[in-house]
């Protein structure tokens, strides 16, 4: 079912865009990417249409229909009436003009297709046999109903959709023919792939502008008029009413358009409380005008309803009407169906999300789903994720980030650019004898530290790491280390007090400079004591000597 729109996962970026708009929550979420479910996909479009990432691709099918026009069979083109919005100026037989120099045989209008299954409408209408009649010419609208709605599937017109019957319509004139849709759409894609044997291929409007780009075709501003094409109104919100006879069996006419709207209205025929309604549904604002091609790259409504206003004709187009049998489309529903958790089963998830009261039950919608509940459902199914709850992350990660900051025995100082503080921890406080963060943060960081550091950083975008300062005012010694965080041009200040480390080590010098001392006094001492001692014999080495010499003189003289 999704097959017609592929997913680029090296773009996706995890924002949630696309399950917040997407109206029936056919996105998966695994692995942080996202993943459409096709089994529950309408192919509205929106994913494609909101992705800031441009992740979400359709299928290509131009080298398919090139494939096609080489072949010894004409390709035709039926064109969705809603082209004249799309192409500014440009008429069906500009659009001929340029078609057929990419080797297409013919182009005709999907309109021509629009007159016959608006015809069938007015004939079910005549029957009278049913109460409420919904058109079928959206095939988004069409799955909507098949999976979501199936009870109410009794009151989906059994008709073939405008492309289809064009087609079915171009190949009874030319029975080798081969055809291409080309429109707005994506869903139809999904309709020419699921219902074979109308449409070869399917083409956006975007397909075909780069084709045209790529062969080096311009688009001639080119005007056709023709009476004869009132249903050239089926692209524009109202415009299968505008062509109908008016009023048919007392049946009251009304138009629906986006899938919410579509969605409470089919809620409103559940309940029973529409009775003798013909509704014209379509999943785009706007009906075609606002297809999800044209509505990414050329979204105008106001502008683009004149323009299907102006070419408009106020008659039929004149096309020999099918037996209805020929007409005639079955829609069966589509299983896709989960197993509802139970009430501790969603309570446990919810749990796990951080919410175990009402009160913490956000339903903010951040994470696309409308409730938490909602979520939790979905994540039951396996569709979405615990960390797809942005309120949830962002407390654990306060909390997480929190409790490191206010935990650590180092202080942090976080200043910003202009040196105003921006953060202070416990820590911080205690060495700088802050009584509370209040009284410095938003202040120059000049009243707590010495700027000069910070300057420097910020001039050099290079770190200060373990510089000690004594911060006179506190009495305090730190070792400061000051990061710049080039991100949110932020600097951090780390200070670890190293006031004890500094006592001690001062102690250990006291010590070391008072044993030097003490030991000097001793070596002096020694120094007197061992000099004293020279001298005493120096003395009495002399008096020796002397007293010797004598008694040898005395010997001598005998």
């Amino acid at each position: 079912m999704a097959s017609c729109l592929t997913l680029k996962k090296s773009n996706c970026k995890n924002c949630y865009k696309c399950i917040r708009h997407c109206p029936v929550k056919s996105i998966r979420f695994s692995g942080n990417q996202a993943h459409i479910i096709g089994n529950e996909c309408i192919l509205c479009g929106q994913c494609f249409v909101v992705c800031p990432q441009n992740a979400k691709q359709i299928v290509d099918e131009a080298e398919k229909v090139r494939v096609m026009i080489q072949s010894e069979n004409p390709v035709y083109v039926s064109l969705a009436p809603s082209f004249i919005a799309n192409y500014d100026g440009i008429g069906i037989s500009g659009m001929r003009k340029a078609l057929k120099k990419l080797g297409f045989a013919e182009v005709e209008e999907t309109a021509i297709g629009a007159t016959i299954v608006k015809t069938e409408y007015e004939r079910l209408l005549r029957e009278g046999n049913r109460d409420v009649l919904i058109t079928s010419c959206c095939h988004s609208v069409n799955l909507l109903i098949q999976k979501y709605f199936p009870a109410e599937l009794p009151y989906l017109a059994d008709v073939l959709s405008p492309m289809q019957a064009h087609c079915e319509n171009i190949k009874k004139r030319v029975p080798n023919a081969k055809v291409v849709f080309i429109g707005p759409c994506v869903s139809k894609k999904d309709e020419a792939e699921h219902y074979e044997g109308f449409a070869d291929a399917v083409l956006t409007f975007e397909e075909l502008t780069n084709w045209l780009e790529a062969e080096h075709i311009t688009l001639e501003p080119e005007m056709d008029e023709t009476k004869e094409s009132r249903a050239r109104f089926f692209p524009t919100n109202g415009g299968i009413l505008k062509t109908m006879e008016p009023g048919i069996c007392g049946y009251t006419y009304m138009s629906i358009d986006g899938v919410e709207n579509c969605k409470e209205a089919l809620h409103d025929i559940e309940s029973g409380k529409i009775h003798k309604c013909f509704i014209e549904m379509s999943s785009c604002t706007g009906s075609c005008v606002g297809g999800p091609v044209m509505e990414k790259f050329h979204r105008s409504p106001i502008h683009d309803y004149m323009a299907v206003a102006r070419y408009a004709g106020e008659k039929d187009f004149q096309v020999e009407q099918p037996d209805s049998l020929e007409l005639k489309k079955v829609f069966e529903p589509i299983e896709r169906r989960y197993g509802m958790p139970s009430e501790s089963e969603i309570t446990e998830i919810l749990r796990k999300m951080g919410k175990t009261k009402p009160e913490d039950e956000l339903n903010c919608g951040s994470c696309g789903y409308n409730t938490c509940r909602e979520k939790a459902v979905a994540i039951y199914h396996g569709k979405a994720e615990i960390s797809m709850c942005l309120p949830f992350l962002k407390e654990k990660a306060e909390n997480f980030s929190g409790c490191i900051v206010n935990n650590t025995p180092n202080g942090l100082v976080v200043v910003n650019d202009v040196l105003e503080v921006q953060q202070i921890n416990a820590a911080a406080q205690r060495i700088l004898n802050l009584r509370s963060a209040s009284d410095v943060l938003g202040d120059q960081v000049i009243r707590i530290l010495d700027p000069t550091p910070f300057l420097k950083v910020l001039e050099s975008r290079r770190t200060i790491k373990d510089q000690r300062v004594y911060l006179a005012e506190y009495k305090r010694y730190v070792e400061q280390t000051i990061v710049y965080d080039t991100t949110y041009r932020l600097m951090i200040c780390i200070l670890r007090d190293v006031t004890d480390e500094e006592a001690e080590r001062e102690k250990k010098e006291n010590i070391s400079r008072q044993t030097v001392e003490i030991a000097d006094k001793v070596v002096d001492k020694q120094m007197r004591i061992v000099q004293e001692i020279a001298s005493l014999l120096g003395e009495t080495a002399a008096e020796t000597k002397i007293a010797l010499t004598k008694l040898k003189e005395s010997i001598s003289d005998e």
